[in-house]
Formats: structure tokens, C-alpha cells, sequence
């Protein structure tokens, strides 16, 4: 099967996703089920891996292939991973996965995929009430949070809900990697090791890159 009848198999698949995604129902429907990433600030992309691991289950394999300590989302005929992305943002860039794993994978398999989620979000009110209840549902700030206060570090608003628009079926080929950025490049970690090196597209000078796509 070639890339774009794989694409337009999980297309199929995902015809009946929710479109309207609240944030307070999301969260609790992924701790409910005993997935791991609920706590997680940036939900949206989370709950689509989630609902992606409900709606494609028994035709993609998931997890898919590990290079290293890195592991794509899932695998049909090449790996694929599963992104989402806000539309009515001023940036379009959409961070993908560790550069050497995408290298690796489209060495074994000639391309990888990415399944991306793109709508538009609400934010939270200037009161951060979302920011408040996920923080108490969690049961206090995460240390990361915790820093982030004590530097005095302004505090992004959260994301309280997204409709779906579109669903793009992204092939990424080593022509795609030369065009393509990468993100925390010169990245460290809190112990000063060097972040690893990941894959940024620009949603904006992608073309023959999109294989399939869907519209909500």
C-alpha cells in the first residue's frame, strides 16, 4: 500500500472524530482512561494522540517503531506521528519529532507521517480559571510551574478549547528534511546537557508534502 492510500485508510477511519474539543471534558475523559500524558499544559495534542489511539486501534500498530529512546506515535506501512495544531496562532510551525529518529525512519521505510489536527482554540480568561481547576485536578502546580513562579516568568494562557477544521496527511522525505528547520538545537537540559535536535515544518511552505487532507 503507498503513502497515499495509507493516509486516506486512517482518513477513513477518523471520519467520525469529535470536532469540538472542551478542555475540562478532554482532560478528565484521558485520566478516566488511564492515559498517562493528562497532566500535561499542552492537552490539545495529547487528546488527539488519545483519541487517535481509540479511533485507529486494531489497523495501526501503536506504539510505533523506537530509535533509541524515541518512539513514533504509530506505524502503518511507515511510522507515523500524531500532531495537533492551532490555526489562530501567529506562528505555524509545527514541531514534528527527534531529528535523528525521522532520519532513521525514512532510511527503513522511505518516508514518515505525520497525522496533523489543525482548529482553532480558545484561551483561557485573563482569572486563568482552566489553569486553576487543571492545576488542583493534578493536585498543586508541577515543579516546572513552581520555578516558572519563583523566576517571575510570565505564564502563557492555556488553551480551554478547539474545533476541528482540517485533518492533513503529511509525508515526510529526506527532500522535506533539507527544506525543514530544527528546534532546540542549542537547547540544554536542567542538568546542562544538550537537548536533542527535533524537526520543525512550516505549515506555510508545505505542498506536495500534504498527500490527503480533510475538511470538518
Amino acid at each position: 500500500m503507498d503513502f497515499k492510500a495509507t493516509a486516506e485508510k486512517i482518513a477513513n477511519l477518523l471520519l467520525t472524530i469529535p470536532t469540538h474539543w472542551d478542555g475540562k471534558r478532554a482532560i478528565l475523559e484521558m485520566r478516566e482512561a488511564g492515559f498517562p500524558h493528562w497532566r500535561q499544559m499542552e492537552w490539545i495534542g495529547f487528546y488527539f494522540q488519545f483519541l487517535c489511539s481509540q479511533y485507529l486501534s486494531g489497523n495501526v500498530q501503536m506504539p510505533g517503531p523506537r530509535y533509541g529512546r524515541v518512539e513514533f506515535d504509530g506505524f502503518l506501512g511507515v511510522p507515523w506521528d500524531f500532531k495537533a495544531h492551532a490555526i489562530n496562532t501567529r506562528s505555524h510551525q509545527i514541531i514534528v519529532n527527534d531529528s535523528e529518529a525521522v532520519s532513521r525512519g525514512i532510511g527503513d521505510y522511505g518516508s514518515v507521517g505525520v497525522v496533523l489536527a489543525l482548529g482553532k482554540v480558545e484561551y483561557n480568561g485573563e482569572n486563568r480559571a482552566f489553569q486553576q481547576w487543571h492545576n488542583a485536578l493534578k493536585g498543586g502546580p508541577s515543579a516546572y510551574e513552581v520555578a516558572r513562579i519563583r523566576r517571575g516568568a510570565w505564564s502563557r494562557l492555556r488553551k480551554v478549547s478547539f474545533d476541528l477544521q482540517q485533518i492533513l496527511f503529511v509525508q515526510i522525505t529526506d527532500e522535506t528534511l533539507v527544506k525543514s528547520k530544527s528546534f532546540q538545537e542549542d537547547f540544554r537540559n536542567s542538568d546542562g546537557k544538550p537537548r536533542r535536535a527535533k524537526v520543525l515544518l512550516d505549515l506555510e511552505r508545505l505542498d506536495e508534502e500534504i498527500v490527503h487532507f480533510m475538511e470538518f
